[in-house]
């Protein structure tokens, strides 16, 4: 498929998932810009009539909208010339695929909100971290660190090749780190640890990172 214009990302440079999609235009060499959105001041006019549910991110690209991150990073990595993003392999694309999955369901909301967003956020926001939302997230983060280093096979989670569960991985990682619960767990998953060390030398993660990052 041939660029004719420049790919509009549409999102915010705190967001998880605008910045998964960041990364894969990074890693194909993409000429984009990006829109911001800042959705927690409400979606702008317009908006809606990209992504009917006011999140982030969205893409446009020649006419051809598109939504929800997943879609969006395959939409990339398939649509325009650079290093595959995805195995060619049937089972290594499944594998991704579940890794993916389990980020979706399972990382992000206790990670993310239920513990950085409690210890980092809440003294800035005037109140008290809620303990008992962090106590809860805990061992459900720890499963998921020790899940991902059991199906993790080689430097990167799915071998010698970043792939789209790398850079779903990346940015969860960036936050999750910033918590001291976070940095403890890792501690105890000597892999991701090591993942992440790798992975946050990568100019593409070096570009995207989060104002929190360069503030920590």
């Amino acid at each position: 498929m041939s660029e004719t214009q420049p790919v509009v990302l549409y999102g915010a440079d705190y967001s998880v998932y605008a910045r998964i999609a960041h990364l894969a235009l990074h890693e194909k060499g993409v000429d984009h810009r990006i829109e911001p959105i800042d959705i927690f001041k409400g979606a702008p006019p317009g908006y809606l009539q990209l992504h009917p549910f006011g999140k982030i991110p969205a893409l446009e690209h020649d006419g051809f909208r598109l939504y929800e991150t997943g879609a969006i990073t395959r939409y990339i990595d398939e649509a325009f010339p650079g290093p595959a993003l995805q195995p060619d392999d049937p089972r290594a694309r499944a594998r991704m695929v579940q890794i993916i999955g389990i980020l979706d369901a399972y990382a992000y909301r206790p990670m993310i909100w239920d513990i950085v967003v409690e210890r980092t956020m809440a003294p800035r926001e005037g109140r008290s971290a809620d303990e008992a939302k962090i106590a809860k997230a805990m061992p459900i983060a720890e499963k998921t660190l020790a899940a991902l280093s059991e199906l993790m096979t080689g430097p990167w989670l799915l071998g010698d090749r970043v792939t789209l569960a790398d850079l779903h991985l990346a940015p969860i990682i960036a936050y999750f780190r910033l918590a001291p619960e976070g940095q403890q767990l890792l501690a105890r998953a000597p892999k991701i640890a090591g993942w992440w060390e790798r992975i946050a030398e990568r100019p593409t993660v070096q570009l995207t990172r989060y104002p929190l990052e360069l503030r920590a």
